[in-house]
């Protein structure tokens, strides 16, 4: 580690901490319906949305109508891109300079599949963008702007709107409702997602990003041999991508193309907008409740087990890879880009699978087992740590139930938060949110390695008698044995359930079945999540606030930002442990004996 990384890691965290507060204050005026500098511009045009769509502003949804009208959005745009998608390569679809889908499409180009439309819809919807393609091979400029880049709108502000109205749910006082959503919808776009994505966009065509609808160029490099430069609306699509934490490049080498990432500043940008919503919404939180010290215990709690994870995975790859063969190998460098290092590929790694983003300007799998670990941990935590726009907010929030609960536990009373009595309906919504996700993660992983099993004699070992290796299992599709090869497939589902759409990039997953298998684990960790918290919000937002007594314990301090550091930890460890020591740990070890894989 150097002086220059760590000052790195420093002085994003003191810039994300400047932001968060005038965002908090900006987005709890937004969601409040009040005034912002934006309103003389905006309202006009939300208030004719509303009119257009027979919306009533002041409508208060109970939480089972806002679920449905969430529900019914989403399945509406999954139908609305798989269309677009399969029909891409049609003459009446424009802007397809390439012909991608059709006939005429070049030699090297993917055909748009069923399972893959239905697996990149669903990827989207879903704030996933887990692609099982390469951008610039697939898809048209239309399906980009209007099948992909609408819905990174779309899914950062139905997070954004679940949050929100999670939040209603824990500040109202013997309320029926926890608000609009179509309201909050429309108000996280309009106020909130355009403006910015403008103004980054504007940013990045300065620095260097293409944002053009140009057919592909043909060039003759140095060498004399000629080379296809592709082009597109790209700095339109990468401030989205970031901003909403959603991660899906037009290129295969997504953050670390330069084309998405001229310049050590864009780079920069790009990390901090993909926790600036995110981090602004904490402080929202406090300011709804009316203390902002919860808000910040909150941000606490998040911002040490980000820069718990950003130290470890830094010192692990800037350590390297230790004496393998009687030769030591100081820094990792392998599948990180020149341009950027070690520190500014770590703290990105790691930024981005703190929010369910996605995005990458290095690749995972090329990190050593405990770096690699890192992003994994971090998603498998539920992306609480900052989180995707909305979902982190919620996802910290169940934790915190469930923190409280077992603080009720240890002094013996019945377990409060924000003065509102926490009863056995919500701690068991929020462990079936919490059992879902587990059972997402494992279960779709020991099937994707059951399945690519064939019959057993195949590959017993006659000689010795020694069952199925775990190279075994994962023969069929991924480019590693051993440990990695189990990790690779373990970080998939881990981040299909996570909406986090990264990879270790070592299978390969454009198939019927990782497509199929992959878009059901998106579908469930997303919606099968959002639907029990929102029962909570219901739930809390009914109860009335009860006196504090000398038995109430602070949420407020520092103790209980550590208690809820603590609970994230154990659970994601009572849950993973076995996996993840069947991956990444046991692949360390024998990495420390001189044997890689």
């Amino acid at each position: 580690m150097t002086l220059v990384g760590s000052l790195n890691i420093v002085l994003y965290f003191v810039l994300l901490v400047l932001l968060t507060k005038p965002m908090g204050i900006f987005l709890h005026r937004v969601f409040e319906g009040e005034a912002t500098f934006l309103t003389p511009v905006v309202r006009p045009i939300e208030k004719f949305i509303y009119k257009l769509t027979g919306v009533r502003e002041d409508e208060d949804m109970p939480w089972s109508v806002y679920t449905i009208a969430m529900l019914i959005f989403s399945l509406v745009t999954i139908l609305m891109t798989y269309a677009i998608l399969r029909w891409q390569g049609m003459p009446f679809m424009p802007l397809n300079p390439m012909h991608f889908g059709s006939p005429s499409a070049p030699s090297w180009g993917t055909p748009m599949t069923p399972d893959l439309a239905f697996n990149t819809a669903i990827s989207f919807s879903t704030n996933t963008n887990w692609q099982a393609y390469s951008g610039e091979s697939t898809m048209s400029y239309f399906s980009q702007m209007v099948g992909l880049a609408s819905h990174n709108f779309f899914s950062a502000a139905t997070g954004i709107a679940v949050a929100v109205a999670f939040v209603r749910g824990l500040s109202r006082k013997s309320a029926s409702g926890v608000g609009n959503f179509w309201v909050d919808l429309t108000r996280a776009t309009a106020y909130v997602l355009l403006p910015i994505s403008l103004i980054m966009a504007l940013v990045f065509v300065q620095q260097g990003m293409p944002q053009n609808f140009h057919a592909y160029k043909t060039v003759q490099t140095i060498e004399g041999t000629s080379q296809i430069i592709p082009g597109g609306p790209v700095a339109s699509q990468e401030a989205i991508k970031m901003l909403g934490t959603n991660g899906g490049g037009i290129f295969n080498a997504n953050s670390a193309h330069p084309f998405e990432n001229p310049t050590p500043l864009t780079n920069f940008i790009e990390m901090l907008s993909i926790f600036s919503i995110g981090a602004g919404l904490v402080y929202m939180f406090g300011i709804a409740v009316g203390n902002v010290k919860q808000g910040w215990a909150i941000f606490a709690a998040m911002s040490g087990l980000f820069l718990l994870g950003a130290i470890v995975c830094y010192a692990q790859e800037a350590h390297g890879i230790p004496n393998i063969n009687g030769v030591a190998i100081g820094g990792n460098m392998e599948g990180k880009e020149a341009r950027f290092g070690i520190a500014a590929s770590t703290l990105f790694a790691t930024i981005t699978t703190d929010a369910s983003c996605g995005a990458v300007n290095s690749m995972h799998d090329s990190f050593t087992p405990l770096g690699g670990l890192v992003p994994m941990a971090n998603i498998l935590t539920g992306e609480v740590i900052f989180g995707g726009v909305g979902a982190g907010l919620y996802g910290m929030l169940m934790y915190a139930i469930l923190a409280v609960f077992i603080a009720g536990l240890m002094v013996g009373r019945t377990p409060e938060y924000l003065g509102k009595k926490v009863e056995s309906f919500e701690v068991k919504m929020a462990m079936l949110a919490t059992l879902i996700l587990v059972a997402d993660v494992l279960g779709f992983t020991a099937v994707a390695c059951v399945a690519h099993v064939p019959h057993p004699a195949t590959y017993w070992n006659t000689v010795s008698g020694t069952p199925p290796s775990v190279n075994a299992l994962a023969s069929a599709n991924t480019n590693n044995s051993g440990p990695h090869g189990f990790s690779e497939i373990l970080y998939t589902f881990d981040s299909a359930t996570g909406n986090n759409g990264s990879a270790f990039a070592g299978i390969s997953v454009n198939t019927p079945f990782w497509n199929l298998l992959i878009g059901l684990a998106m579908l469930i960790g997303r919606f099968l999540m959002i639907v029990p918290l929102l029962a909570i919000a219901g739930s809390m937002a009914h109860k009335k606030r009860v006196p504090v007594s000398a038995g109430t314990f602070p949420t407020d301090t520092p103790l209980f930002a550590g208690l809820l550091v603590g609970v994230v930890i154990i659970v994601g460890a009572l849950s993973y442990f076995p996996a993840v020591a069947l991956g990444p740990v046991v692949e360390h070890f024998l990495m420390m004996g001189g044997k890689t894989f």
